[in-house]
């Protein structure tokens, strides 16, 4: 089986990062895991050294810089990008194993379905949302996780070193030469800013931020606003 990499951005994520690291042990073949510390100032650190990951300090806190660093230090041929708090369901080896032996599989990007774990109608409305712009604007972003050949990675540059918006931007890159595809499994992202925030607020807020990218505004500018 290729052997896959996993690069995790993390910031103050040692009360999610236990549970993501005991799905990826399900692995049966060779894996190396990255989690990319953007400056935590929790436990993260030691929670990523008892799950048996390595860890790498990122020079420059900020999510794109963090997965650009991860991924320049990985050494698979795959590079499977997840965040911290995101889950890996039950058959999620099977589901990926199945992509990975795909003969076609290093010409395109693969994501996960959408999923998230709190039980609310107007949730799974905005999965319905997410999987339509998925399929057909080729729009998945980052906590749908993203599976790839380093050598599509490479070709399209990879990830970014800004502060916001930095799966947009990979994959708007990725949409220009090849198709993103499903890999045919939900991976499950944790459902407390939703529930923190808001789920109207949320995506109206996350829409507004992307128009204002389309438009050309600044990631770091981006950034600041999201903060606050």
């Amino acid at each position: 089986m290729a052997g896959l990499s996993v690069v995790i951005p993390a910031l103050n994520e040692a009360g999610t990062l236990p549970l993501l690291l005991a799905d990826l042990a399900t692995w049966p073949g060779d894996l190396e895991i990255l989690v990319v510390d953007g400056g935590s100032g929790d436990a993260t650190a030691a929670v990523t050294r008892i799950g048996g990951a390595g860890l790498l300090r990122s020079p420059v806190a900020g999510r794109g810089q963090q997965l650009r660093w991860g991924a320049a230090q990985a050494h698979g041929p795959w590079l499977l990008v997840l965040h911290a708090d995101s889950r890996l369901p039950m058959g999620w080896v099977d589901a990926v194993t199945a992509v990975l032996e795909r003969p076609d599989a290093e010409r395109q990007a693969w994501y996960f379905d959408f999923r998230i774990s709190e039980q609310r109608p107007m949730l799974r409305l905005l999965e319905a949302a997410v999987a339509w712009r998925s399929r057909w604007r080729q729009r998945p972003y980052g906590d749908q996780g993203l599976l790839i050949h380093r050598r599509l990675y490479s070709a399209v540059g990879g990830y970014r070193p800004i502060p916001l918006m930095e799966d947009l931007d990979l994959v708007q890159r990725l949409g220009a030469q090849t198709r993103l595809r499903r890999i045919g499994h939900p991976l499950i992202t944790s459902g407390r800013r939703w529930q923190r925030q808001g789920v109207l607020h949320l995506a109206w807020r996350n829409a507004l931020l992307r128009r204002r990218w389309a438009r050309g505004a600044s990631a770091d500018g981006l950034a600041r606003d999201y903060r606050r």
